[in-house]
């Protein structure tokens, strides 16, 4: 689009190259800048009237784009504040809805100056809010909910000068704004939930004007109400996503217990921001213009750090928008055209004729017509190069700051989007690190576990080794105690045999004593012998018989001698090599046992030492693996003792729940707000009778508890289920009370403060352990069932009715209605020939018009009753089947009685016309009443209408007659209206004013009287309206009540 203008401009220039310096010099610099600065507050009041309209349409995206660039073409708002200020914002509901929209635009997308510029109106948006907020519907309420929002939206950036409009900011931006104090962190979470507390409030008011049955995002209306909540949405998003961050900081420097009341309100507002989002998504009006994200299923866990890395931010995606006029850029054309040369304004648009109401004849900024200048060719072309220009260097001015915004915008979610990389990176490298340490516990988990079974497994080997080793030691016992008494058996022969050698040696010893003595007595003898030899030499002779005989003898003594000896020595010797070798013999048997006793004792010691070594490792494995036992003892014991104090902990914050619940419910009684709800007797019946149900429960339960402690969590949610059940028993008994006369208001009242004393006091007895197996639901259960007994009295006689009265009820009622239009027409003809006998002149007239309109009406709505009993007979007819027609109204009894109710208002309403229509024949009556009476006819009929065509077949002919009978009567009740505001306006105007014979005190006396009766007027007409809406509030409710539409909700529901 750019080249081809260019391509012109350039043409045109080729052609008259002289034309544009010639005007430029014609104006000069200083009033060049004026007539830029006038040309640009026309364009900026164009738009913002464009903009900001009485229109029931949504705002231009073209118009305030306009507005937006406009304030960072002035760095400021001061020329959208001068325009604003001439609108009449607090006198049209729609001016001022969008009035807040273009300013909530200004304020996300328009200069930052804009909102310094915008506080010195604060004072005015207050007001104004406060004045919106005395209307209950429609714009007024939701301008007053706006208003508040953008004064939180400026007073929040105000605060937070760091945060931008369009809230966007990285992690780090986030975390400079808190200045790394916990207390700032705090404060600006509390200010971000108010915030976001407007934002959904805004949000809420929207959809709660809406009617969101019918496709109302595709009209004009319903996309007016619908087009600020993109800028809503777009704030909700980073709002929570702030908030999410910002509570998870919270959560690492302070204690949960501190942060509960924050956690609380985030939850709430998650679930409202949640279902939002979701109904906004199915809006057909939204789907072309904004890709709205999903929250998660739930809520972030913030008592868990690691869930931060879970959170994924909310990113609201806005599609490129279509090349329509309506959504062109516009862009500058400073480089394409020499912007030393300042240029002339360009002429005003036609559009800006039209809203000032300026033409080209008689336009003000035309200079050339001023100065009397006659436009030539060149001139011409000279304007309109210069307006295409102008054009040019505004679409390129527009280009080139969308272009900057968007790369501001991109420049800050690529430093986003780099922050939140670099902290998914150091969240993955610290979830890295706690799952190696994660790994490495496990392992020392499993090394140990295996530690311990190798230590059960060894101790079991030690303990088989043991009684081995033990069985071996008494064997070895067993051989040592042989061993010994062996060795004693040795050592005792031994001693008989070294006895035995001793007396051998005394032997032998005794021998050769004998023998020397022998030897010394052969010695002597030989020496005697050699003596006598030689004293008997001489003697030889004589001597010789007694030698020869001598040597006789001796020879024989020595012979005797040594055979003795000889024997002797034998024997000893051969004793004595005998005992010899028996004593080696024991000798080596005993050296022998002595080595074998001394190695049986060494590996004795060897066996008792290894064996005290491994019964001591032995003591001392069980001794560890008993503390350990011990200690796994004590543990279960702590946690048994724990878990005991958890449920007991439980069960009490059950029972403290539900005394809340209860207080919550008694102090809702005295509200004064709370006089303004109402209830049905039935409902209260239904609330009374699950209570004694809960209460059997929790007489159960608690029973089972007192049995077995571990059956806590049974007791503990009939206890929350008894607490609700009866605070709600509690509030629709008192809001039943509000329905009924005062004496039984009085004693219903009564019934429900004895309930609830009753209830705390039981839960009180529940709370103390010593007091729980005495707590007694009796008395509890008997005021229950006085109020069960209070409701049964109070339920009305249309819901008492049998099934066989129903369809008699609706033959009678629709016969009674008959006669009643029958009585009524009768009624009116007798006025009509009594009018006619008695007034004259124009109230004759009147009289005969709207009597004659009256009839027509009765006609019509006999018509419409005779067409309602065809219809109801084919309905009945294809409906009941095989029954008869008492049972199919009684199988849809609440269709059957709002027949029966509509009949009846049928019936009343032709009755009290005719009455009015009396009246007012006679002249005692008010024009006003029939009027009324007129309209309440027709919305009588209606409800008859509706009540028969909703089980009706939409092709049936009765149906077809049914909706023309319904347009005459329509048309019937527009002819009573207007006969009677004709006659009306008649009867005043034969009624002149004369003012003549007045003075200028008396008349302005009467005109300060005039004055003040209006105003009274005006305030009584207020109060009567007021007066009107509650009548028709509690009418619905009393016919609601009398025809079950809450217990069909409640069903349905």
């Amino acid at each position: 689009m750019l080249q081809p203008a260019m391509d012109r401009v350039k043409s045109s220039m080729q052609q008259v190259p002289n034309a544009i310096p010639k005007v430029i010099r014609r104006t000069g610099g200083a009033n060049s800048l004026e007539l830029e600065r006038e040309n640009f507050e026309r364009g900026q009041a164009v738009s913002i009237n464009k903009a900001i309209n009485t229109q029931e349409v949504a705002v231009k995206e073209k118009h305030a784009r306009t507005c937006i660039l406009g304030t960072h073409h002035e760095k400021g708002a001061h020329t959208f504040w001068a325009a604003v200020n001439r609108l009449p914002l607090s006198s049209n509901a729609v001016l001022c809805w969008k009035f807040c929209h273009v300013f909530h635009k200004l304020l996300r997308d328009g200069h930052p100056n804009v909102i310094k510029d915008s506080m010195r109106n604060k004072a005015d948006l207050a007001d104004m809010s406060r004045m919106w907020g005395h209307l209950s519907e429609g714009y007024g309420k939701l301008c007053s909910i706006y208003l508040k929002l953008l004064i939180t939206k400026m007073e929040f950036h105000i605060k937070n000068p760091r945060f931008p409009g369009n809230l966007q900011m990285s992690n780090r931006q986030l975390d400079e704004a808190g200045e790394n104090d916990v207390n700032n962190f705090f404060q600006l979470t509390v200010e971000m939930f108010d915030y976001l507390e407007c934002e959904l409030n805004l949000f809420l008011g929207v959809f709660n004007s809406l009617d969101m049955s019918r496709s109302v995002s595709v009209t004009a209306a319903g996309q007016c109400r619908l087009a600020p909540l993109i800028q809503v949405i777009l704030d909700c998003s980073h709002l929570y996503d702030y908030t999410v961050k910002l509570l998870f900081k919270l959560h690492s420097c302070l204690p949960a217990d501190t942060l509960q009341g924050h956690r609380d309100r985030f939850q709430e507002q998650f679930k409202k921001l949640k279902s939002l989002f979701y109904r906004s998504s199915n809006l057909q009006y939204f789907k072309r213009l904004i890709q709205i994200p999903q929250l998660p299923e739930n809520p972030p866990n913030f008592l868990r750090a690691s869930a931060l890395s879970e959170h994924i931010s909310p990113v609201v995606v806005i599609p490129a928008e279509s090349s329509s006029p309506e959504s062109e850029h516009v862009v500058e054309t400073e480089d394409l055209v020499d912007t030393d040369v300042p240029s002339l304004p360009a002429p005003p648009e036609v559009k800006f004729d039209d809203l000032f109401g300026t033409s080209a004849a008689i336009d003000p900024f035309n200079f050339n017509s001023q100065n009397g200048m006659r436009k030539d060719d060149k001139d011409r072309l000279i304007e309109q190069l210069t307006r295409e220009i102008q054009a040019l260097k505004e679409e390129l001015e527009s280009f080139r700051l969308e272009s900057g915004r968007l790369c501001q915008a991109l420049r800050g979610r690529v430093n986003e989007l780099e922050a939140e990389l670099a902290e998914q990176s150091h969240l993955r490298l610290q979830a890295a690190g706690e799952s190696e340490f994660l790994k490495a516990e496990l392992d020392d988990l499993r090394r140990a576990r295996e530690d311990t079974e190798k230590e059960q497994r060894s101790l079991t080997e030690i303990e088989r080794k043991a009684q081995a080793n033990e069985q071996r030691y008494t064997k070895l016992k067993e051989k040592y105690t042989e061993l010994v008494q062996s060795h004693a058996d040795l050592l005792r022969k031994n001693a008989e045999v070294t006895r035995q050698m001793t007396v051998a040696r005394a032997a032998q010893d005794e021998v050769e004593a004998v023998r020397r003595e022998m030897q010394e007595k052969v010695k002597s003898a030989q020496e005697a012998a050699d003596r006598q030899e030689r004293e008997q030499v001489k003697q030889l002779q004589e001597l010789q018989r007694e030698l020869v005989s001598t040597q006789t003898e001796l020879d024989s003594l020595k012979t005797t001698m040594a055979s003795s000896q000889q024997s002797s020595s034998e024997v000893l010797g051969t004793q004595l090599v005998a005992l010899e070798s028996e004593k080696a013999e024991l000798v080596q048997t005993l050296s022998k046992v002595e080595v074998e006793l001394a190695v049986q004792g060494e590996e004795l010691q060897r066996v008792q030492s290894s064996l005290a070594t491994e019964r001591e490792s032995g003591v001392k494995t069980a001794e560890a693996l008993q503390n350990q036992l011990n200690e796994k003892e004590s543990r279960e014991q702590a946690l048994e003792s724990q878990l005991v104090a958890a449920r007991w902990s439980s069960l009490q914050g059950a029972v403290e729940e539900a005394e809340r619940i209860i207080q919550d419910s008694l102090s809702q009684i005295d509200d004064p707000a709370h006089i303004s709800c109402t209830s049905s007797a039935d409902y209260l019946a239904s609330r009374c009778q699950a209570s004694l149900n809960s209460m059997e429960r929790l007489q159960s339960a608690s029973e089972a508890f007192l049995a077995d402690n571990t059956a806590v969590l049974e007791l503990v949610r009939v206890v929350t289920q008894c607490g609700h059940l009866v605070g709600d028993t509690i509030v629709q008994g008192s809001a039943t009370s509000h329905m009924v006369p005062v004496e039984q208001a009085d004693a219903l009242s009564e019934s429900v403060k004895t309930c609830g004393s009753e209830a705390l006091a039981l839960l009180g007895q529940m709370k103390q352990q010593d007091s729980l197996a005495a707590a007694d639901s009796g008395k509890l259960r008997a005021a229950l069932e006085a109020i069960l007994t209070t409701a049964e009295k109070l339920r009305p006689r249309g819901l008492e009715l049998q099934q066989g009265e129903l369809g008699d009820l609706v033959e009678q009622e629709m016969a009674a209605t008959s006669a009643a239009v029958e009585s009524a027409a009768a009624r009116i003809e007798e006025m009509l020939n009594k009018s006619r006998a008695i007034d004259t002149g124009i109230k004759m007239e009147v009289n005969e018009r709207i009597l004659a309109s009256c009839t027509e009406l009765m006609q019509a709505i006999k018509e419409l009753i005779l067409s309602s009993k065809d219809l109801q007979r084919d309905i009945v007819e294809s409906g009941r089947g095989a029954a008869s027609m008492k049972e199919f109204y009684a199988k849809n009894s609440r269709w059957t009685e709002g027949l029966i109710s509509a009949s009846k208002a049928v019936g009343w309403g032709a009755t009290v016309m005719v009455d009015a229509a009396d009246m007012v024949v006679q002249g005692k009556g008010k024009f006003e009443e029939l009027m009324v009476c007129s309209h309440e006819i027709a919305a009588s009929t209606a409800q008859l209408v509706a009540a028969s065509k909703v089980k009706a077949d939409k092709d049936s002919a009765n149906l077809h007659r049914l909706q023309q009978a319904s347009r005459g009567v329509t048309q019937a009740t527009a002819a009573v209206v207007a006969s009677t505001k004709s006659g009306k306006s008649q009867i005043e105007d034969t009624e002149t004013m004369d003012f003549s014979s007045m003075t200028l005190t008396q008349i302005k006396r009467q005109e300060m009287d005039a004055q003040v009766l209006v105003l009274e007027l005006e305030t009584r007409l207020q109060k009567e309206r007021e007066r009107l809406g509650e009548l028709r509030k509690k009418h619905y409710e009393l016919a609601g009540v009398a025809e079950g539409w809450g217990e069909e909700e409640e069903g349905t529901g």
